[in-house]
């Protein structure tokens, strides 16, 4: 099992990765982050991406789906955002949240290691 500071050190460590976060979708605060920039405040992020879960979770119990989300991707122009709601029993109500720089990233593998990350992350 890994801490919250070494998961968002091994997140920054995805090639193209510009921010991450660890965020409690039930309050839409961050309780760790790493990396960002002028352009990607993650505060303002994990406040947004917190509706994003919300209007999703919201959308599926409106639609009767007895389904998980796995993860969400926003693709922009020159990023991917990467959201991946934690499953096991201590982040309940948690998610990872990545943003990659787009012309750097490998989309198949930031997913496969955002997976690897929550397996061992304890919180």
């Amino acid at each position: 099992m890994t801490s919250m500071d070494v998961s968002l050190k091994e997140m920054m460590s995805v090639d193209g990765a510009v921010g991450a976060a660890v965020v409690d979708y039930g309050s839409g605060m961050a309780l760790g982050t790493l990396g960002g920039s002028k352009d990607l405040d993650l505060q303002v992020a994990a406040a947004g991406n917190t509706e994003v879960i919300k209007a999703k979770l919201r959308t599926m119990e409106a639609l009767q789906l007895k389904d998980g989300i796995e993860d969400i991707l926003i693709t922009l122009g020159g990023q991917y955002h990467i959201i991946r709601p934690l499953s096991g029993r201590g982040g309940q109500g948690l998610f990872l949240y990545l943003a990659l720089e787009r012309g750097r990233a490998n989309l198949a593998l930031a997913r496969h290691s955002l997976r690897a990350i929550e397996e061992k992350l304890d919180i």
